[in-house]
């Protein structure tokens, strides 16, 4: 499998601040990574890179076989495909659903005079209809739901028919039902062989979908272990990330983790 993510020695600093820490780590066609980690751990920053919104302090960035830093980034940022909350707060209140996933295309928010063939109207019905959302097409943004708004974002972030694909914490906001539903969703995507390369963003091991075949945990802006998510993720490494004694435990692909027992 080709890498599609190439991070070598990656530093990131601001001002006394270190974000992140010599970071080394590639991601290769047909994987879905995990990241988890505490709040300051790094985790939208390395998004930030990934997504070539943000240059390295030191170390070097390949994506999608281009170096970062030598590339033009309006020909590369359309090959990604993202979904965050910095996203989220950029997008007109009064923005059209359908209006919001066909714009993707130029990569911009808000429509304004584009001009869109049929073929790109076609192409993000089909998406709202693989999301589940064909039903919200003519409402506005602002009027969703915070479940609906994760999963128009996500119909957009694929609308250019990414190589990658990066969610930054797509479940920060929902509740139990929103969350499931969500899961649900991600996990048939990781699944499909034609989806993108995957990179998820999370604090929850509960949050993991089904299907995700990788995972590297973050603590301040070091990583602390990376790798096919069976030997990745395990009660040692959580509790060393997290800084307390966790247990983790999956069930039917599903993984819940809690602090441990004292012992009296």
């Amino acid at each position: 499998m080709s890498a599609v993510l190439e991070l070598a020695d990656v530093t990131v600093r601001r001002g006394e601040s270190l974000l992140l820490d010599r970071v080394t780590w590639v991601v290769r066609s047909g994987e879905r990574w995990v990241v988890l980690g505490p709040n300051g751990a790094g985790k939208t920053t390395l998004v930030q890179v990934a997504a070539a919104q943000l240059h390295p302090t030191s170390g070097s960035v390949g994506i999608l076989g281009e170096l970062l830093g030598g590339t033009d980034l309006f020909d590369l940022r359309p090959r990604i495909g993202v979904a965050s909350a910095a996203l989220a707060e950029r997008i007109p209140r009064q923005e059209v659903v359908r209006d919001l996933v066909v714009s993707a295309a130029y990569s911009v928010v808000g429509r304004w005079r584009e001009a869109y063939d049929a073929v790109d109207h076609e192409r993000a019905e089909a998406l709202l209809r693989e999301l589940g959302v064909t039903h919200l097409a003519d409402r506005v943004f602002g009027t969703l739901s915070e479940g609906e708004r994760k999963r128009v974002q996500i119909a957009r972030a694929l609308r250019t028919d990414p190589e990658l694909l990066l969610l930054d914490e797509p479940g920060a906001g929902l509740d139990l039902g929103g969350r499931e539903d969500l899961v649900s969703t991600l996990s048939v995507l990781a699944y499909d062989p034609d989806s993108p390369a995957t990179v998820l963003v999370s604090h929850h091991v509960e949050e993991i979908p089904p299907g995700f075949t990788h995972a590297m945990l973050l603590r301040q802006g070091r990583v602390m272990a990376a790798g096919p998510i069976e030997d990745a993720l395990a009660s040692s490494t959580l509790s060393a990330t997290f800084g307390m004694p966790l247990e983790l435990s999956v069930v039917d692909g599903r993984y819940a983790a809690r602090r441990r027992a004292r012992r009296r």
